[in-house]
């Protein structure tokens, strides 16, 4: 029996094709994130299944478990929106199924990745998923300056609460374009320049974000060595470090943690 990875909607609940239902409905089991939130999915549509509940912080347990299953019964598995493994649990589960002899079978369907991209209106020729944006210290400011470096459209899933953050820390005129609540009944797709688009979301934003942003240093009008020097005139007229970097990497297209840390350096 083949274990079946089944992409459930990213928000609206008819977004589900008719093989994804049948797989649901065939299943003898379906792993999920939450039990919760994919039975209301699978009432919407109709379907009593076992549901078990598999997320990262059961997935190394559980993986060889639902991996013997499938040996005798159809297993299926599903994340809590979207394709399963694209920033969620799965990857321990479809190891131990190949490692195992199990087919693996993936059905395509509805991701935010790919939504988000495509309404965007960016190239969609070289595309870099980053995942989550990095909160905070290396990894972050490697991810920016990445985006400074190649030509290619960045897709980041970002919490609404530091959206503002993220953009504050791009290129003023990066052009971006943040896909908010996609397929729900709010959703939102704002296009333009980071500087824009972090005017229109400097209060309190709600919903899912997915961040997408055009790299390859678009605008980059200064090294880090000027940079630098208007962060120290804006802290000289009394703005914080923290806030004079930020405002002198919108307008130089330098990155704000390249700006900050020669700060303090000096």
């Amino acid at each position: 029996m083949p274990l079946v990875v089944v992409p459930t909607p990213i928000g609206n609940l008819e977004d589900i094709t008719l093989r994804a239902l049948r797989a649901l409905r065939e299943a003898d089991l379906i792993a999920c994130e939450d039990t919760r939130r994919t039975g209301r999915l699978l009432a919407h549509h109709g379907i009593e299944n076992e549901l078990a509940s598999y997320h990262e912080h059961n997935e190394e347990r559980l993986a060889p478990q639902l991996a013997e299953r499938a040996k005798t019964e159809k297993v299926a598995l599903v994340s809590d929106a979207g394709m399963p493994l694209v920033s969620d649990p799965g990857y321990r589960l479809i190891r131990a199924c190949i490692e195992s002899s199990v087919a693996v079978e993936v059905l395509p369907g509805p991701s935010a990745l790919t939504t988000a991209l495509i309404a965007s209106g960016l190239p969609a020729d070289t595309v870099v998923f980053a995942g989550f944006t990095p909160r905070k210290g290396r990894k972050r400011s490697d991810l920016f300056q990445r985006m400074l470096r190649e030509e290619a459209t960045f897709v980041l899933f970002e919490s609404p609460n530091r959206l503002a953050k993220t953009l504050g820390e791009l290129p003023g005129n990066a052009q971006v374009a943040v896909c908010r609540e996609m397929t729900k009944l709010h959703e939102e797709v704002f296009r333009g320049k980071a500087e824009d688009a972090l005017r229109r979301f400097s209060g309190e934003v709600r919903g899912e974000v997915v961040l997408v942003v055009r790299g390859g240093g678009a605008g980059r009008s200064a090294d880090i060595g000027e940079a630098v020097g208007l962060a120290r005139k804006y802290v000289a007229d009394g703005e914080s470090p923290s806030k004079a970097a930020a405002r002198a990497a919108r307008e130089s297209g330098v990155v704000k943690s390249e700006i900050y840390d020669a700060l303090a350096r000096s």
